[in-house]
C-alpha cells in the first residue's frame, strides 16, 4: 500500500508518495497544500502516512536543493516500473543532468539514439511522475526556449527551479560583464 506526505519547501508544499523505501510519485506544490495531497492521492491511490527514515533522507535532500544546495538526488530509489520503457530513458537521461545545468529536449533525444524524438522526450516529461527527483526543469527548448512546464505556475515554476539551483539560461557571462567600464569603447 503507497502512502504519502507533505513536506515544506521555498516553493511550497510539496508531495511525496512512496510504497516501503522506495518513492512511486513526487508532486509539486499547486494552489493550496490540500490541492497537492488531493491530486498527489488522487494519481497514486496512496494514504496519508509517515515517512520511514529513508524517506525523510529522500525529502530532506529534495528540500535542500530546493534551498539552493547543489544536492545530488541520484541516489534516491524511485518505481519506474509500469512506465513506458521510453519515458523511462528519458527519465534516467534527465536525471543525470546535474543540479544548476541544463540540456534540451534534441540533446537527450540525441542522447538516445535519435534527435528527430525530441518532441517525444518533451511528451514523456509532460508526464514526469517524479518532478524533483526527474528534474524535469531542467531540459529546455533549442536555443535556451523555455517551453511548456506541466506543474503548477507553468514555466514561471521552472524559472524559479532553475534560478534557485543557479542555472545560466542563455548564453555564459563574459569575464568582465560584472566590472564597470572605465572608458566607452571606441568605435
Amino acid at each position: 500500500m503507497a502512502h504519502f506526505s507533505l513536506f515544506p519547501t521555498p516553493l511550497g508544499d510539496c508531495g511525496i508518495a512512496w510504497c516501503g523505501d522506495v518513492i512511486v510519485a513526487t508532486h509539486l506544490p499547486e494552489e493550496s497544500s490540500a490541492d497537492t495531497g488531493r491530486r498527489l492521492a488522487a494519481r497514486t491511490g496512496a494514504t496519508k502516512g509517515e515517512p520511514s527514515s529513508v524517506i525523510r533522507r529522500a525529502i530532506a535532500s529534495m528540500t535542500a536543493l530546493l534551498e539552493g544546495e547543489g544536492t545530488d538526488l541520484t541516489p534516491i530509489v524511485c518505481d519506474f516500473g509500469g512506465i513506458d520503457p521510453f519515458a523511462a530513458q528519458v527519465y534516467a537521461a534527465t536525471r543525470a543532468i546535474p543540479a544548476g545545468e541544463t540540456s534540451t529536449y534534441g540533446a537527450i533525444a540525441s542522447q538516445l539514439g535519435d534527435k528527430r524524438l525530441a518532441r517525444n522526450v518533451g511528451e514523456a516529461l509532460g508526464h514526469n511522475p517524479l518532478p524533483i527527483v526527474v528534474p524535469c526543469h531542467r531540459v529546455i527548448g533549442a536555443g535556451g526556449r523555455l517551453t511548456g512546464f506541466s506543474a503548477a505556475g507553468g514555466v514561471a515554476t521552472k524559472l524559479r527551479m532553475l534560478a534557485i539551483e543557479g542555472a545560466q539560461l542563455g548564453s555564459a557571462p563574459g569575464l568582465f560583464d560584472d566590472l564597470p567600464l572605465a572608458a566607452k569603447p571606441r568605435r
